[in-house]
């Protein structure tokens, strides 16, 4: 997908707030461990650390509920959602803007469920791309690419599914607040999980 719309300034996609915590000690470490071992590539690297080091709750069969940046480090899990809250907060935290993009998908039991990616300004081109720490699964693989969309799920409109093209400075509160209402994510993954913004 293309022509995505920032709800804020450019500014905005910088800053820390409750769910982007980058300001966190725990952050700052993985911050400064990855800078320090890839230097400019560090914004793949903070993807890829994302994608593959911290686990994807559902596919592990992992209870516990993220959606502070700091938590999903130190618990090491998160769902879409939780992981891409990290990612903005890393990226970020190297002056790299970036925001949160939704996905509205179709759950298999005729209703829909909301998939979280991760929105990055790429400043060379004045406009923005879209990445998916999600996690590989079979049948499901994401890269780290500003040019052509590698993220986990396409969209089929036909069936109502629907890729929103607002880039949001901070977590949409349709999911924040179901997350921060949740205690068990198998529970919550059973059905509990946001359709719609």
């Amino acid at each position: 997908m293309t022509g995505f719309v920032a709800e804020a300034e450019l500014a905005d996609y910088l800053g820390d707030d409750e769910v982007v915590d980058f300001r966190n000690p725990v952050v700052g470490a993985v911050v400064r461990e990855l800078w320090a071992r890839h230097g400019e590539g560090y914004a793949r690297a903070a993807f890829e650390w994302v994608r593959d080091a911290v686990t994807h709750s559902m596919d592990a069969g992992d209870r516990r509920v993220t959606w502070r940046a700091s938590d999903v480090v130190s618990q090491g899990t998160g769902l879409c959602y939780a992981k891409s809250h990290l990612l903005v907060g890393l990226l970020r935290a190297k002056g790299i803007p970036a925001g949160l993009c939704y996905q509205r998908l179709a759950d298999g039991g005729g209703g829909f469920v909301l998939h979280g990616l991760v929105g990055v300004w790429v400043a060379e081109e004045g406009r923005w791309a879209r990445v998916d720490p999600r996690g590989d699964k079979p049948g499901v693989l994401t890269e780290y690419s500003l040019g052509e969309e590698r993220i986990a799920f396409a969209v089929d409109a036909a069936v109502g599914e629907v890729d929103y093209p607002t880039v949001y400075a901070s977590g949409h509160p349709a999911v924040v607040d179901v997350l921060k209402r949740s205690s068990d994510c198998v529970v919550l993954c059973a059905g509990g999980l946001p359709g719609e913004l």
